[in-house]
Protein backbone atom coordinates (compact mmCIF):
# COMPACT_ATOMS: atom_id res chain seq x y z
CA UNK A 1 0.00 0.00 0.00
CA UNK A 2 2.81 2.43 0.90
CA UNK A 3 4.47 1.74 -2.46
CA UNK A 4 1.32 3.01 -4.17
CA UNK A 5 0.85 6.13 -1.99
CA UNK A 6 4.27 7.71 -2.70
CA UNK A 7 3.98 7.71 -6.53
CA UNK A 8 0.41 9.03 -6.29
CA UNK A 9 1.53 11.83 -3.96
CA UNK A 10 4.34 12.83 -6.33
CA UNK A 11 1.97 12.79 -9.27
CA UNK A 12 -0.56 14.95 -7.41
CA UNK A 13 2.02 17.59 -6.41
CA UNK A 14 3.41 17.72 -9.94
CA UNK A 15 -0.02 18.73 -11.22
CA UNK A 16 0.09 21.83 -9.01
CA UNK A 17 3.08 23.33 -10.81
CA UNK A 18 2.22 26.48 -12.76
CA UNK A 19 3.78 27.42 -16.08
CA UNK A 20 4.28 31.12 -16.87
CA UNK A 21 1.95 32.59 -19.46
CA UNK A 22 3.60 32.77 -22.89
CA UNK A 23 4.42 36.17 -24.39
CA UNK A 24 1.59 37.16 -26.75
CA UNK A 25 2.67 36.94 -30.36
CA UNK A 26 1.95 40.02 -32.46
CA UNK A 27 -0.44 39.63 -35.39
CA UNK A 28 0.97 39.58 -38.93
CA UNK A 29 1.91 43.06 -40.19
CA UNK A 30 -0.69 44.95 -42.15
CA UNK A 31 -3.84 44.20 -40.18
CA UNK A 32 -4.59 46.05 -36.96
CA UNK A 33 -5.68 44.01 -33.96
CA UNK A 34 -6.53 46.21 -30.95
CA UNK A 35 -6.58 43.40 -28.36
CA UNK A 36 -4.25 44.20 -25.50
CA UNK A 37 -3.76 47.89 -26.26
CA UNK A 38 -5.61 49.07 -23.13
CA UNK A 39 -2.28 49.36 -21.33
CA UNK A 40 -1.49 52.47 -23.37
CA UNK A 41 -4.45 54.39 -21.94
CA UNK A 42 -3.28 57.31 -19.79
CA UNK A 43 0.22 57.41 -21.28
CA UNK A 44 1.73 60.38 -23.10
CA UNK A 45 2.54 60.25 -26.80
CA UNK A 46 6.08 59.22 -27.68
CA UNK A 47 7.92 57.65 -30.60
CA UNK A 48 8.84 54.62 -28.49
CA UNK A 49 5.21 54.13 -27.41
CA UNK A 50 4.00 54.38 -31.01
CA UNK A 51 6.60 51.86 -32.18
CA UNK A 52 5.64 49.37 -29.46
CA UNK A 53 1.89 49.80 -30.12
CA UNK A 54 2.41 49.28 -33.86
CA UNK A 55 4.40 46.11 -33.13
CA UNK A 56 1.76 44.73 -30.75
CA UNK A 57 -1.18 45.57 -33.00
CA UNK A 58 0.37 44.54 -36.32
CA UNK A 59 -0.52 47.94 -37.79
CA UNK A 60 1.66 49.66 -40.34
CA UNK A 61 0.53 53.22 -39.59
CA UNK A 62 -0.66 55.29 -36.64
CA UNK A 63 -2.90 58.33 -36.39
CA UNK A 64 -2.92 60.62 -33.36
CA UNK A 65 -6.28 62.34 -32.86
CA UNK A 66 -6.33 65.48 -30.71
CA UNK A 67 -9.55 66.93 -29.23
CA UNK A 68 -11.56 68.78 -31.88
CA UNK A 69 -9.34 67.54 -34.71
CA UNK A 70 -11.08 66.79 -38.00
CA UNK A 71 -10.50 63.21 -39.17
CA UNK A 72 -11.70 61.21 -42.13
CA UNK A 73 -14.15 58.41 -41.43
CA UNK A 74 -12.55 55.96 -43.85
CA UNK A 75 -11.72 52.57 -42.36
CA UNK A 76 -8.18 51.31 -42.88
CA UNK A 77 -7.45 47.87 -41.50
CA UNK A 78 -3.73 48.69 -41.29
CA UNK A 79 -4.12 51.85 -39.15
CA UNK A 80 -3.98 52.23 -35.39
CA UNK A 81 -5.69 55.34 -34.00
CA UNK A 82 -4.82 57.02 -30.72
CA UNK A 83 -7.43 59.38 -29.28
CA UNK A 84 -5.82 62.01 -27.02
CA UNK A 85 -7.23 64.26 -24.30
CA UNK A 86 -6.42 67.98 -23.89
CA UNK A 87 -3.25 67.11 -21.92
CA UNK A 88 -1.95 64.82 -24.68
CA UNK A 89 -2.69 61.60 -22.79
CA UNK A 90 -4.10 58.59 -24.63
CA UNK A 91 -7.82 58.13 -23.97
CA UNK A 92 -8.21 55.07 -26.21
CA UNK A 93 -6.45 53.11 -28.93
CA UNK A 94 -8.51 51.55 -31.72
CA UNK A 95 -8.17 50.19 -35.23
CA UNK A 96 -9.48 51.85 -38.35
Amino acid sequence: MIRLVLPLALLATGACQQNPAPEPTPPPPGKCVADGLGGFTGKTRSDALEKEALRLSGSTSARWISPGMAVTMDFREDRLNFELDAQGKIVRAFCG
